[in-house]
This record gives C-alpha cells, structure tokens and sequence, in this order.
C-alpha cells in the first residue's frame, strides 16, 4: 500500500550506519556521545516525518561472519548450527536497538520499533518479501518508526542477514520519501580511480559501481560500500534522493532531514 500523498509531507528515511553508531573493532561497544547527538538531531529537526533505520555494527556483524549467515550453508551441521547463530545475532542486534530506542526517548522524540524479522523473509539471501505498512501505520499515529538491519528466515537458507541498506530500498515504493540520508563514520564515497586524496564523489552513477571493490581488510558481511552505493542507485531509480554524509559533523544530519543540500556523495532521483 502506498502512502497517501495528502495525509502528511513525503518522509526522510535515515540510516545510521554500523561504524556510526559502534565502534566496529570491539565486541557489542557503542559510541554513546555520538548516538546521543544524532539521536537529538533526529528529534529536533523540524520538517517531515522521519523513519529511522540504523546497521548492526559490532553488535551484529562478528557473530553474523563467524556463522556465515551472509552466504549458503555448506552442508547439515553447518544449517544446524546456522540455527544457533541466527538466535546470536538476533539478541545482539536488539540489544543496540534498545540503545538506539532509549537515546531517541531522552531526546524527546517517540520512537516505535519495527523488528523487520516479522515483516520481511529472505530467499538464498536476497530479499523475496516485505511488509512495509507499519512504517506507514506508526507515522500516521505520530511516532518514529526504528528499525534495523536483521537476521530475518530465508526460504533457501534457513535464516540469512537482512541489511537496514536493504530495507530503505524497500521502503521507498511504500513511503515515498522525499530521500533517504545514509549517516556514516566517511563524507561521502571516495573514487577508487584517484590516487592519493581519492576526493569524494559528488554523484553515484553506474561507472562507479564499477570502480568499486570490497576491502578486505575491513570484512562487512552486508557489503560494504559497493552494496550501499548499489543501494543509493536503486533508491534513486525508485523515485527517491539518496545522500551518503558524514554523521561525525555536528549539524550535518539535521540539515539533510530539513532537506538542504548537504556535503557527501548523492544518487538524484532526475539523475537516476
């Protein structure tokens, strides 16, 4: 069901990402102050209705890549143990939500989760189906609907990970938001085509996704930064802006809710 144009101003959808939020080299460790400054941000921005979706980080991602949660099992005890592995990171996850839910109250806004392993199932990894009309429903009744990247059932699989990049891209057809803003510990996408600097780049076209590569030695099991650039094209296809900026500048979240042009890497929709 798409949202009802005349009921209320088109949504911003914001993601805060993983390495934001935690610091993603120590186990289940938060980044508390600045969690408690973006959380203010998204509560005091004045403007549109705002859907907040943030990564797993150090909460989610060791035990998700230690079970192999993000490709297809090798064989029996590999699915059963997938089993335990799944119950792991589930636990994990909310334990961050909790925290991202508790900083959103103290800032005054009213949070309202939406756990996607109860809306979404995966198929060998790939997202098959969504429910995206409790987003709509908890905006209607006045709070901000938080949700987070997840261990969700895989028809194939038996569980895999669903990625919060992933359900902003599903969300869009259903919301129709005006963007979707990507708040991360980087400005933006960096080229891999320039040498040194390696400036960021203002817009994300198909010619970049091509440039860009997994790091090997930062391993993210929803992949990486060529998956969130993939993701910015999707949703700008969709019909949406998408900007990927840095949440560790103070202000620079709550400017993009507001619907400025903020500094970082952009997928326009016109563009698309």
């Amino acid at each position: 069901m798409p949202r009802d144009p005349g009921r209320s101003p088109p949504p911003v959808v914001v993601k805060l990402g993983g390495s934001l939020i935690t610091r993603k080299r120590e186990a289940e460790k938060l980044r508390p102050k600045i969690l408690a400054r973006l959380a203010r941000e998204i509560a005091g921005a004045e403007g549109p209705p705002v859907v907040v979706l943030h990564g797993a980080g150090s909460f989610g991602h060791p035990s998700a890549s230690r079970f192999r949660l993000a490709r297809a099992p090798s064989g029996p005890e590999e699915a059963r143990a997938r089993a335990r592995g799944a119950g792991i990171v589930a636990a994990e996850v909310r334990r961050l939500h909790l925290a991202v839910l508790r900083e959103l109250v103290n800032a005054g806004a009213a949070p309202w989760s939406v756990p996607p392993s109860a809306l979404a199932r995966n198929k060998e990894g790939r997202l098959a189906a969504f429910e995206g009309v409790p987003f709509l429903e908890a905006i209607g009744r006045g709070t901000v609907p938080v949700s987070f990247g997840d261990v969700v059932l895989d028809d194939g699989w038996g569980f895999s990970i669903l990625s919060a990049d992933t359900i902003a891209t599903a969300l869009v057809p259903v919301l129709r938001p005006s963007r979707v803003v990507f708040a991360t510990d980087v400005p933006g996408i960096r080229d891999p085509a320039h040498p040194g600097g390696r400036p960021i780049v203002p817009e994300v076209t198909e010619a970049l996704l091509g440039r860009l590569t997994p790091d090997p030695r930062t391993p993210d099991v929803t992949g990486g930064i060529r998956a969130k650039a993939e993701a910015m094209r999707a949703i700008a296809l969709a019909g949406a802006d998408a900007v990927l900026i840095s949440g560790l500048s103070d202000g620079a979240l709550s400017r993009a809710i507001r619907g400025e042009a903020v500094y970082g890497s952009w997928a326009h929709a016109a563009a698309a």
